[in-house]
């Protein structure tokens, strides 16, 4: 099978390239020539330069492709460049949709992200969920929902796509969490916001297990949550601080980290600063709450992810060596 990858070089993409590589599939990786592809040195597929952006580069990269995954995607929340994430997550996303249509690829896989439900004030859901919010908590809320419409339109009209929506994606190269759990095993975790947060797991390498499956046994313009379960943040650092032995972080009151975000998202607003809490991560933390049901994948892909506990317990011990 020949599998373009976008995003080859990213967290999700590289780990996607190595079981598919492991499977014996032929990869394409589309990167950019300014992309650190430290990732995927090791690996043997074959770097296609260019931009999801450009449809040249695209075509060429999708040229022969039985499959292709989207993996490609500006991921940040807090003080963000609006119009950048939109070119990446929306017009990018239709430059793949286009060009994936106009080749003829057997099957397409987009990898979506569980937040384009919206805030579902902690009531779990499913794939048939119909999202209530009516504004948007950030451009990136915002940029994934608008692509997540044109997937489903592509997907209306024939497109062989099938989307797959993760929650939070954990692993000992998260380029997002993974910092912080260092810090705490490293001891330098004293402090932490929001104790009762939900936060929904699941390991990068059950997600891109559950990827396959998709492009495998997914039935077209259909969409699977990937998700190993959810837990308090307060909950989370319970498991690590038992695997790891060292003491809980202590939790920084609510009104303090309300008044650090106030203070701290107009200065770097001002200085293209990204501070390390804002406007938007305080909602994240203690407003908007997203919890998903996992049962269609298990039931229609086969896709058996590793427990809470497990995911926690593996990426400690992998930290720690």
């Amino acid at each position: 099978m020949k599998v373009l990858v976008t995003g080859a070089n990213g967290f999700t993409g590289s780990h996607l390239v190595k079981l598919l590589e492991k499977r014996g599939d032929d990869v394409v990786g589309l990167v950019r020539k300014s992309s650190n592809c430290d990732r995927i040195a090791d690996c043997k597929l074959k770097l296609v330069y260019g931009d999801i952006a450009e449809r040249d580069s695209l075509t060429a990269a999708m040229a022969g492709v039985d499959w292709v995954f989207h993996t490609a995607a500006y991921v940040e929340l807090g003080i963000v460049d609006g119009k950048k994430m939109a070119r990446v997550n929306v017009e990018g996303t239709r430059n793949v949709l286009e060009v994936a249509q106009s080749v003829g690829v057997s099957k397409m896989v987009y990898c979506s992200t569980i937040g384009v439900f919206g805030d579902t004030k902690g009531k779990p859901v499913n794939e048939t969920f119909q999202r209530q919010q009516t504004d948007f908590s950030g451009e990136y809320d915002r940029t994934k929902y608008q692509a997540q419409q044109l997937v489903d339109e592509f997907a209306a009209k024939g497109l062989p796509v099938v989307s797959i929506l993760p929650s939070g994606i954990f692993g000992a190269d998260d380029p997002h969490f993974g910092p912080v759990i260092q810090q705490f095993l490293k001891g330098g975790l004293k402090v932490w916001a929001g104790g009762e947060r939900i936060t929904g797991i699941v390991h990068v390498d059950d997600l891109v297990t559950g990827m396959i499956l998709a492009a495998e046994k997914g039935k077209n313009g259909e969409k699977y949550i990937i998700s190993a379960g959810d837990l308090s943040t307060r909950e989370m650092f319970g498991i690590l601080s038992q695997t790891a032995g060292i003491p809980v972080p202590m939790e920084v009151p609510k009104p303090l980290v309300v008044l650090a975000g106030n203070i701290l998202d107009p200065i770097g607003r001002i200085f293209n600063w990204q501070p390390p809490i804002s406007k938007e991560r305080v909602h994240y933390i203690y407003e908007r709450c997203v919890r998903v049901d996992a049962t269609k994948a298990r039931q229609e892909l086969g896709w058996n992810p590793r427990s809470i506990s497990d995911t926690l317990q593996g990426i400690v011990k992998e930290m720690r060596g």
